[in-house]
């Protein structure tokens, strides 16, 4: 049992113990009338109970968040926020929250709405946590969370709400002047610090809100404003690699030999895994995010409300990364193949975790990323009530997502052939020791290599790159009250989204791709460089191990040789094309039409309220994809339509006790980069590798079942279960089919070949889908049956269990396939959150716990390996605040406050290294004012 499972079981065992004690006592006595006084509540315990009173409203399977204060949302982050909803875990990037999985299902399959219109955000990403979101998941680190006042997470599926989800629905609710009244200003600021970067950072807020002419005009302005600078140090691996497996892309040491000589034979060291890129390095976030909303409602007579809400948010910054690595492991010709191994050590799991290596190849490199994510959405809602029977509401909006990577430039300096390496993993695969045999701060050491000739040529690499994503939105809704028991919905929706990438690269140069030049007369290497220092703050690193380094100074590289012209110049070749790398520019068109009819009711049975919905949906999804297979721009169109039923049931067999049931045919489009029928043709070797423009969507049947206690308005305790059948799965896989079957237009054929002539064709293709099932439990209790001061506190503790089982293909090129039976990728299959507050008068205080079970991030793992995963992980936050008079509030506030590591590795069974990398703690103060 490790630290974390156990500090993690003693506070769910701690905390649940206490509120279920305050449940089965109290909460059932009864209070004569004279005793009873009016309590009011406020802050995170009265955001608390509304959540629970929208949450028993509600006919679905439902779960809100709501604002503790005017622009004061209960965390600083809304992934951060959604987390403690039950069977949400969310994923980090650059220590903050960024993307979240519900119920095992990852962020490809969660659909988010912005003031009720669907939207897509996606911003840049290290390539170790996924790079650039170039898919249909939702990036939550884009918005600041005071432009919010409510989230929704929206577990069940019924037939008003727009299809696409398999995992769920998110609302995210900005607020407007209806809600407030009469002259709202709120202001905050804070102050931020981040103890491994040493920076300190400001937040600030503004909200201003007013009504005018009896309250039938109002009108707001929301603004919010962060700056957040943080380092990422730690070490990675680049994968770890057998020359024995036929997968492995480097090949065999020098020596010790043999090398499948005779065929099957290998010595010890070639038939270990070793780390492909064995390196420390340092990234630096340097972020500033802005947020506004705006939002006029106009109310000419009772029965009519206009709504124009605007949005705009900007995520702009940049990441440097900086790395000291052997690069010649993962590489062929002058790299492993020259390479001789001393004194080897293995351990059990077939790691070579310790030696001396004499030619390798030593790089130490500099990479810039300029990011920037501009989002905005205007929506228009226009809600009539035509009589006291029937009503409808008429919703219009356009949101776009330009996602922008202007600057993406490498630059390296390598030492060849280098003797005397040492690497360490033998006592931690985590945290090794490095000994590189020469001085890695001496600027002589290092060469800024042209060719091929001794290994890898250094690196001037450019790779600026676009996401754009437009949504466009028509929705209609109407309703009509039959009677007191049945009310009759309906409506359509109309969507066009438009996807667009695009990425250039440099043209490859005498057989060198992107790489160094050679450099004039008077510049060096001294005069190119910086050093890294300071490395390793809390990172125990292994005696020897430099914690300094020479590093490329790309802006001195820029200005030396004007690598930013995008021309020829005295230097080299500098261009930038879009030609290099046409697999990266491609577009996909969508157009999705859906009608719907519901069905509501509530009545009751025996005495029993039971009240729910039951409807259909039917949608007819319209897709265009477009890209290159080879040189050729291929445009490929299809069609599909999905017919999608539901049922939701609420019944409550005796006061403040509900029984939810829920049953729903759900489906998810395919992955936005998948759909493109880009890739290359071999018209000699009948092999085709691309993108599959034919995917059909992910398609589930999925049952809901929960059971829901509310002993008064500020308690609930619940226990769901729910199943999901998934029908199929997306993969890569291999087939033999006619070239005709593929789609793509016969003029690509030569050779020879026909639409007929059988191609075998690698591309993502439906396979077979498999189960998901789990449980949800959660409780949520001021502690009012506890003698005082003791009855100022409150608790919520949540856990979710989920299992699932999915056939991936691992090897699709060979016969059979080759195949590994995995949970889901991104499912945890357990994760706990639990939060401890205090409530009194003006104090305000709280602490939170979450943890998240380790998951699967890729299938294949790659290089012989049969997935990739990350460990679990265990969170800490804090806050609290004190209200000095009734409009203004001091606060502090801690997040990460143990420092947890992002720990990553590969292969299910040797769980060898990828990444292992911390960000420190992170520290508000602040001030907020309202009048």
């Amino acid at each position: 049992m490790t630290a974390t499972t156990t500090r993690l079981r003693m506070l769910a065992c701690g905390a649940s113990t206490l509120i279920l004690a305050g449940l089965a006592g109290p909460a059932l006595a009864q209070t004569s009338e004279d005793e009873v006084q009016e309590v009011v509540v406020t802050g995170f315990r009265a955001s608390l109970a509304s959540a629970i009173s929208v949450k028993k409203a509600e006919t679905d399977i439902v779960d809100v968040i709501n604002a503790e204060d005017i622009a004061d949302f209960p965390d600083l982050n809304l992934a951060e926020s959604l987390q403690r909803i039950p069977g949400v875990a969310i994923d980090r990037d650059g220590g903050e929250g960024r993307t979240i999985t519900v119920r095992g299902l990852s962020s490809d399959f969660t659909r988010v709405r912005l003031n009720g219109l669907e939207a897509l955000a996606t911003t840049g990403g290290k390539d170790g946590s996924g790079g650039a979101n170039r898919g249909r998941s939702f990036d939550f680190n884009i918005f600041a969370s005071e432009l919010f006042n409510r989230l929704t997470v929206r577990k069940s599926q019924s037939a008003e709400v727009e299809e696409g989800s398999l995992g769920a629905t998110v609302d995210l609710r900005t607020a407007k002047p209806f809600d407030y009244g009469e002259g709202v200003v709120a202001v905050g600021g804070q102050y931020g610090y981040n103890d491994l970067s040493k920076k300190w950072d400001p937040r600030g807020t503004l909200l201003l809100s007013d009504t005018w002419f009896d309250g039938k005009l109002g009108a707001l302005f929301s603004l919010a404003y962060a700056k957040r600078t943080t380092l990422e140090e730690g070490s990675s691996t680049g994968r770890w690699e057998n020359p024995s497996v036929l997968t492995n892309s480097a090949g065999c040491f020098q020596t010790p030999g043999p090398c499948n000589v005779p065929v099957g034979t290998y010595s010890n060291v070639n038939s270990s895994w070793h780390p492909r890129i064995p390196r420390y390095g340092r990234l630096t976030y340097d972020w500033e995010r802005t947020g506004a909303t705006g939002a006029i409602q106009f109310k000419p007579v009772d029965s009519t409300t206009f709504t124009l809400d605007g949005l705009y948010a900007l995520l702009d910054g940049s990441r440097r990364e900086n790395y000291l690595e052997v690069i010649s492991f993962s590489r062929s010709g002058q790299g492993n193949p020259q390479t001789d191994v001393r004194n080897p050590v293995f351990d059990s799991k077939g790691h070579l975790v310790s030696a001396t290596f004499d030619d390798v190849d030593v790089r130490t490199e500099d990479r810039y990323d300029r990011l920037k994510t501009e989002f905005n959405q205007i929506a228009l809602q226009i809600d009539h009530e035509f009589n006291d029977r029937f009503r409808g509401s008429l919703l219009i909006g356009r949101s776009t997502s330009i996602q922008n990577n202007p600057v993406q430039t490498t630059i390296s300096f390598d030492r060849y052939d280098s003797d005397g390496y040492q690497y360490d993993y033998s006592q931690s695969l985590k945290q090794p020791g490095f000994n590189y045999g020469f001085d890695v701060t001496n600027p002589a050491s290092w060469s800024f290599g042209t060719t091929l000739a001794l290994g890898d040529a250094s690196l001037i690499r450019m790779r600026p790159n676009k996401t754009v994503n437009v949504l466009k939105n028509v929705r209609a809704d109407l309703e009509f009250d039959v009677n007191d028991v049945f009310q009759l919905k309906g409506g359509l929706l109309y969507k066009e989204y438009d996807f667009r990438t695009q990425e250039q690269r440099r043209f490859v140069i005498g057989g060198v791709t992107e790489g160094a030049v050679a450099l004039p007369p008077g510049v060096t290497i001294a005069t190119l460089s910086k050093l890294v220092t300071g490395f390793g703050k809390g990172l125990n690193l292994p005696a020897g191990t430099p914690t300094s380094w020479l590093s490329p100074d790309l802006e001195k590289v820029a200005d030396a040789l004007g690598i930013n012209c995008n021309c020829i110049n005295q230097f080299g070749d500098f261009r930038l094309s879009g030609d290099n790398q046409r697999g990266a520019n491609r577009d996909v068109e969508e157009r999705d039409f859906s009608v719907y009819m519901q069905a509501d009711f509530d009545t009751e049975i025996g005495g029993m309220p039971v009240r729910g919905n039951i409807g259909i949906r039917h949608a007819r999804t319209d897709q265009e994809a477009r890209g290159f297979v080879g040189v050729n721009y291929v445009n490929v169109a299809r069609s599909y339509k999905d017919t999608l039923p539901s049922l939701n049931l609420v019944i409550e067999p005796i006061d403040d006790v509900m029984v939810r049931f829920s049953a729903t045919k759900v489906m998810s489009r395919p992955q936005l980069p998948n759909l493109t029928p880009g890739g290359t043709i071999n018209n000699t070797a009948r092999t085709l590798s691309i993108g599959n423009p034919l995917l059909e969507p992910i398609r589930a049947d999925t049952f809901d079942l929960s059971f829901e206690w509310y002993p008064d308005s500020e308690t609930q305790f619940t226990l769901g279960f729910f199943y999901k059948d998934l029908k199929s799965y997306i993969q890569s896989a291999a087939s033999t089919i006619p070239f005709s079957e593929t789609g793509l237009p016969p003029s690509l054929l030569s050779n020879g070949n026909t639409p007929e002539t059988i191609f075998t064709v690698t591309q993502q293709q439906n396979t077979d889908g498999g189960s998901l099932k789990g449980l949800e439990a959660s409780i949520q209790r001021p502690f009012t049956f506890l003698p005082g001061p003791f009855d100022r506190f409150g608790g919520i503790v949540n856990f979710t269990y989920v299992k699932s089982d999915i056939e991936y293909i691992t090897n699709a090129a060979s016969n059979p396939p080759t195949t590994v039976v995995q949970p889901l990728v991104g499912l945890s299959p357990y994760s706990f959150n639990a939060t401890l507050y205090y409530e009194y008068e003006k104090m305000k205080a709280r602490v939170s716990a979450s943890y998240r079970d380790g998951y699967l991030s890729t299938v294949p793992g790659g290089n012989g390996n049969d997935v990739r995963g990350k460990f679990s992980t265990l969170n800490f936050d804090a806050s609290a605040s004190y209200e000095i008079t009734d409009k203004l509030t001091l606060s502090v506030e801690g997040i990460n406050l143990t420092d947890e590591f992002d720990d990553r590795w590969i292969s299910s069974e040797r769980k060898s290294s990828e990444e292992y990398v911390h960000t420190g703690r992170q520290f508000y103060v602040g001030v907020r004012y309202k009048f």
